[in-house]
């Protein structure tokens, strides 16, 4: 039996571009190019993914608290102090996977203060709290640059 020629896919002309099918692919070309399907280039994405790897880190640090706490402590840590941890840490997972919207921004952003906070329980987390939102804001301007120079037209050609 032989194929019929018009149940099999068209072959790509040279007069017809094929279609680019990567992930980023969009209006504006392919990945890199002036814009993606969701309206945001390869820069936006990846600052995205780095603020979502700090905050999974961040989430990662505080999972290690109770785990100090009840060695280094003479009472335990009880339910309640394990509760806020495990809260805390699971907020900042979820601030991770709400990274492309400006809700993740903000709750990215209100939890560090909790972070430094569990320096009250940990001497430690003083430290790494003040780090890891050092690392935030540093994040969060870079982003900044990159949206504002996204905006900027492009220069003329010489």
């Amino acid at each position: 039996m032989t194929a019929d020629p018009a149940d099999s896919p068209p072959e790509p002309s040279a007069d017809r571009p094929s279609p680019d099918l990567s992930p980023d692919a969009g209006p504006g070309g392919p990945a890199g190019g002036a814009g993606s399907r969701s309206g945001t280039s390869r820069a936006e994405h990846a600052i995205r993914g780095t603020l979502a790897a700090g905050l999974i880190l961040e989430g990662l640090t505080v999972l290690f608290v109770p785990q100090t706490v009840a060695a280094l402590s003479d009472d335990g840590l009880g339910a309640v102090r394990l509760g806020l941890l495990l809260g805390l840490a699971v907020a900042l997972f979820v601030a991770a996977g709400l990274q492309r919207f400006r809700a993740g921004l903000v709750l990215g952003s209100v939890l560090q203060v909790p972070v430094i906070a569990t320096g009250l329980l940990v001497g430690a987390m003083w430290v790494l709290g003040l780090v890891f939102a050092g690392i935030w804001i540093y994040l969060l301007r870079v982003r900044q640059e990159i949206l504002a120079a996204a905006t900027r037209p492009a220069p003329p050609p010489d």
